[in-house]
């Protein structure tokens, strides 16, 4: 079979798996190439021990911190990328976050693109990725040309009262938005079974609404889309010029292949885009492609976040937990003019969990109470776009990624908000941090919503991309995963990032007719 293709998709994650399926059915000859393998559908996959514990899921490579420290990256390498274990929790950015924005540690750029020529996108990718909610109850929600494509998963006694709870303080807490295949009218017919195992773990029978549910496999129905599994693309090539790429080189099974495609789109992850591209020197891209402002592999951001357990005076037994979030204290509170962020629940904590991450002095019984009475928050606070947080690549290959947190004061105040209302919420007035499950400690190893790398904008000199996110330096190569990412909002990046795959597929078949 002849190596040359239309478009090539490097990535099968929320981004690239996306991008295939707005092409798949126009004819165009697509190939992806994924480094990673179908993610085996196996009794493992909702084991807390395998996932959590033993890591199962996760890359086994190694980056580097700042200070040449090695650490393991929450990073999966798997057709559908990180969405196969995500926490499918799927919000539009809201309105303002596209505009410039005061934080106590600095200043969020404006984005080159406004809320409106998202937001037909957003409600595509709000269909094609299953999400269920409820319009009008969150606060900030932005301005939508229509209700969620599915109903609210509905709250669990436990959480209901919590909702309640909320309320009665003056809050105004609403149903998450959730991607998942769940019909809650007709369980008979429903894929989702509403399990304990959603919130990082790959889903045994297909129910969350990942990238390789929703956009892969479906486009692999077209005749005219390839996918080449195990191929880690080592560069890309570029002719004589430098403005056109004209191979893609990937390693499988300890060879090296090239394949050439009129178009190349690099949906990697943050991270793994930049690096792509800072190894892929030339003597016209000394610095690596799409270099020429300095910016591939700076301002990387990750949101701030924190995994709280409350211990509720009850017991809790709630099995699918991740329907709650309270927005809030998104733009400030009373007593603080600046943002704060975002509160959502997280998966329900389990015993054996706890157990593999506790002292080994820590009583059994102790253990076993905060299990059955643990209520889990995920908090997130908006990360601030530094030039140097930034991804680096060594003479050996080695990815070395530089990060300090700038926005920590909004942060430490929401975590103190939802503390001081823990008395209020039938729970024991203290927050424990969950360290085990939410990997290590959240920067530097915790790189699902990683973005930022690769930015788009309008001027050339300070952003890799246009509003295309074509790299202004070539006339081939696009990037489309969170990569592209001005500023990170402060909450979950994963829409945003179909949305936009949508967005660009459009001027893709545009292009290539």
């Amino acid at each position: 079979m002849s190596n040359d293709y239309d478009v090539i998709i490097i990535g099968t994650g929320a981004g690239g798996g996306t991008l295939a399926h707005r092409l798949a059915p126009s004819g165009l000859r697509i190939l992806m190439l994924e480094r990673g393998d179908y993610l085996k559908r196996e009794a493992d996959n909702w084991s807390s021990k395998a996932v959590f514990v033993d890591t199962k899921y996760k890359t086994s490579e190694e980056w580097y911190d700042k200070e040449g420290n090695p650490f393991h990256p929450g990073a999966h390498y798997w057709v559908g990328g990180n969405t196969k274990v995500y926490g499918a929790i799927l919000f539009r950015l809201r309105e303002r976050d596209f505009g410039e924005v005061r934080h106590h540690g600095g200043i969020s750029p404006a984005w080159p693109l406004s809320y409106m020529d998202f937001e037909p996108y957003y409600t595509e990718a709000e269909k094609l990725y299953l999400v269920h909610g409820e319009r009008g109850e969150d606060p900030t929600e932005p301005l939508a040309s229509g209700p969620y494509p599915y109903p609210a998963v509905s709250h669990e006694p436990r959480i209901q009262r919590l909702a309640d709870d909320f309320a009665r303080t003056g809050h105004q807490p609403f149903h998450l938005p959730v991607g998942i295949n769940l019909d809650e009218r007709n369980y008979e017919k429903s894929v989702c079974v509403r399990c304990g195992w959603f919130d990082g773990y790959p889903c045994l029978v297909d129910g969350k609404a990942d990238a390789h549910v929703c956009a892969v496999r479906p486009a692999l129905r077209h005749d005219n889309v390839t996918l080449i599994t195990n191929a880690r693309v080592d560069h890309i090539d570029t002719d004589p010029s430098g403005r056109d790429v004209t191979g893609v080189v990937a390693e499988r099974e300890g060879q090296m292949e090239t394949f050439r495609g009129s178009a190349v789109v690099v949906s990697c992850g943050a991270v793994n885009s930049a690096a792509l591209l800072l190894r892929s020197t030339s003597d016209r891209h000394p610095d690596g492609l799409a270099n020429s402002s300095g910016t591939v592999g700076r301002h990387y951001m990750c949101h701030i976040n924190s995994a709280m357990l409350a211990i509720s005076k009850d017991p809790n037994p709630t099995r699918f937990q991740k329907t709650l979030g309270i927005n809030d204290y998104y733009w400030g509170s009373k007593d603080f003019d600046y943002p704060l962020g975002h509160i959502q629940m997280l998966g329900k904590t389990d015993g054996p969990t706890l157990r593999a991450g506790a002292p080994w002095f820590a009583p059994g019984f102790a253990l076993d109470y905060t299990a059955r009475h643990a209520i889990d928050f995920w908090l997130t606070t908006e990360d601030l776009p530094k030039p140097d947080n930034r991804v680096e690549v060594d003479r050996s290959g080695n990815i070395h990624l530089h990060y300090t947190d700038y926005n920590t004061e909004g942060h430490k105040r929401l975590i103190g908000k939802l503390k001081d209302l823990l008395g209020h919420l039938g729970c024991h007035e203290r927050l424990i941090p969950n360290q085990v499950t939410r990997d290590e400690r959240i920067p530097i190893a915790g790189v699902a919503h990683q973005c930022g790398t690769v930015r788009f904008g309008s001027d050339p000199a300070s952003s890799a991309l246009d509003v295309n996110c074509k790299a202004h330096d070539l006339d081939n190569l696009y990037v489309v995963d969170t990569s592209f990412f001005p500023s990170s909002s402060a909450v979950n990046p994963g829409l945003t990032a179909i949305a936009n795959a949508l967005r660009v597929g459009d001027h893709l078949l545009d292009r290539l007719g």
